[in-house]
């Protein structure tokens, strides 16, 4: 992976921290552009589900001996596969609860 991809990376983790936090002058650039919450899920939602099967292509190779194939890698692409699914899990567990907290309130 290259130092610009790691930027990129750290870049984008810090802008959802960021908004997260509430913090709406950090905003990334497409919401400027009108994007709306449910298609910048999708969006996530692909992302981590690419980043799951780039990985899982890559270790098939690597068990398959493919000379292109370099143990550093996949093991990095696993890894970060793990850490996006496990970002996007806490992410779900997040809005179940902002919706069953909504939907406790009294009106």
């Amino acid at each position: 992976m290259s130092v610009q991809g790691i930027d990129s990376l750290l870049g984008e983790l810090q802008s959802m921290s960021a908004l997260a936090a509430g913090n709406t002058a950090a905003q990334p650039a497409a919401d400027a552009q009108g994007q709306d919450f449910a298609s910048m899920l999708k969006t996530s939602l692909d992302q981590v589900n690419q980043m799951q099967q780039d990985a899982q292509a890559k270790q098939q190779a690597f068990q398959a001996g493919a000379p292109e194939a370099d143990l550093q890698d996949v093991m990095v692409s696993l890894q970060k596969a793990s850490l996006s699914f496990q970002t996007m899990v806490q992410v779900r567990n997040k809005l179940v609860s902002a919706y069953q907290e909504i939907m406790n309130m009294q009106v």
